[in-house]
């Protein structure tokens, strides 16, 4: 500490004397003496040299907003400097370069065009990686789009299951469906180009995609609801309504959504309300709701297999055995979704690239293939689909045996008098 105050005492007198009056201030020089001087000084040494150097028309030597340093240069010339190693965080790419000019009246151009200088990233650094985890995320949600497609059908195909118990699995599913696609949306249209624009309509799709992202949630906080009230309230389910439900899940989340796009449009509007700004969390308006549904959903499924194992162990109704099979899909897809959605929070930065990859990797499976999951344990794995579309495929079976053998014997000649008379009939011939 007495070096570098020593340092800038030494710095402070050179200054005093006169003596650099006649040497030239490079961003070499500023960039070394940096180290060891305040930004007070380092002002007062700029003033100094600009000072003593300004005959004819030149741009003084200056340091922009991001930290570059632009060195005295003639007017209408095209400077250019090294990227930026570091800024807010991000590592960039310093063999790439910035530009700026030095216009005719001595004036540096308002910005540097730092367009060629890129992030330095993991997925960037591992190119292979990073096309992997893309393929694996259009493989998985493609995978789980027809899934949940396939189970949307299902349900609303097979009239004779649809209790309140399915007519909640079924919206859950038509909110991942609906959460697919517009991913699929948004990664068909949104582009560097289109971010920076921050039009009014790619800031609705980010809304849109948002809104189904919380509406996941809070239709899994009705399936958590639901198995609460059957098993721990004493199968007290002919008070729930439908309605309830539907306010729940649809209805709740529109709100918070509403209010996070007042946030974002106030406090952070820019790149189509994705990402965000540092210090800014209009994010955690819809966030927050959604950290809470998983909460109580992992209190309620603790009170559910409490009650399981003390009192329905002895039981084998039909109803008894579905709620087991309800509590056991729940309990395999909560921590699944609670998992995925926490993974967003412990991103594992730095310069660790192994644990970036395995992050990278583990997300993507997860992430993109959470409506397969959802699809085949409330729907192919449900005792009741499973059971009617058997008994519809082996009644379907049925008639189109019943009827290929209409067919077959009513084409057969088996009329005796039909067959004589063709015998009659060839006989004249001859």
């Amino acid at each position: 500490m007495e070096r570098k105050v020593l340092s800038q005492v030494v710095c402070v007198c050179f200054l005093l004397s006169g003596q650099v009056s006649s040497l030239e201030l490079t961003c070499e020089t500023l960039i070394l003496l940096s180290t060891n001087l305040t930004a007070r000084m380092l002002v007062l040494l700029n003033q100094t040299f600009t000072i003593s150097n300004s005959s004819g028309v030149y741009c003084d030597l200056s340091v922009d907003g991001i930290g570059t340093c632009w060195p005295r240069s003639a007017a209408g010339e095209l400077i250019s400097r090294p990227c930026p190693e570091q800024f807010n965080g991000i590592h960039y790419n310093t063999t790439n370069r910035v530009y700026r000019e030095c216009q005719s009246n001595g004036t540096w151009a308002p910005r540097g065009n730092y367009s060629q200088c890129t992030e330095i990233i993991v997925l960037r650094k591992s190119k292979v990686h990073y096309h992997v985890a893309v393929i694996i995320n259009y493989l998985g949600h493609c995978i789980s789009l027809g899934a949940l497609l396939l189970a949307f059908m299902l349900f609303m195909r097979l009239r004779s299951i649809r209790c309140l118990r399915n007519i909640i699995h079924w919206n859950l599913i038509s909110a991942f469906i609906l959460r697919n696609a517009t991913w699929f949306i948004v990664q068909l249209t949104m582009n560097p180009s289109v971010t920076e624009s921050n039009q009014a309509w790619c800031r609705l799709v980010t809304a849109a995609y948002n809104y189904f992202h919380v509406t996941n949630f809070f239709w899994m906080f009705g399936e958590g609801c639901y198995l609460h009230t059957a098993v721990v309230l004493t199968y007290s389910t002919d008070k729930l309504r439908k309605w309830m439900f539907i306010c729940i899940g649809w209805g709740i989340p529109f709100p918070i959504i509403v209010a996070w796009a007042f946030g974002k449009l106030y406090y952070d509007n820019e790149k189509c309300w994705f990402g965000k700004k540092t210090g800014v969390y209009t994010d955690y308006i819809y966030q927050g709701p959604m950290i809470l549904v998983l909460l109580i959903n992992f209190v309620f499924l603790f009170n559910i297999v409490r009650i399981l194992m003390t009192k329905l162990r002895a039981s084998t109704t039909s109803e008894t055995i579905q709620y087991r099979k309800a509590v056991k899909a729940t309990l395999v897809l909560l921590p699944l979704l609670g998992i995925t959605y926490m993974l967003f929070f412990v991103n594992p930065g730095g310069e660790d690239e192994v644990a970036q990859i395995v992050f990278i990797y583990f997300n993507s499976i997860l992430e993109s293939f959470q409506g397969f999951f959802v699809s085949v344990f409330y729907c192919f794995l449900n005792s009741e689909v499973r059971s009617t579309v058997k008994k519809r495929w082996i009644r379907w079976h049925d008639r189109h045996s019943i009827r290929s053998r209409t067919v077959r014997a009513t084409s057969l000649p088996t009329s005796p008098s039909r067959v004589s008379f063709h015998s009659i009939k060839q006989s004249s011939n001859l």
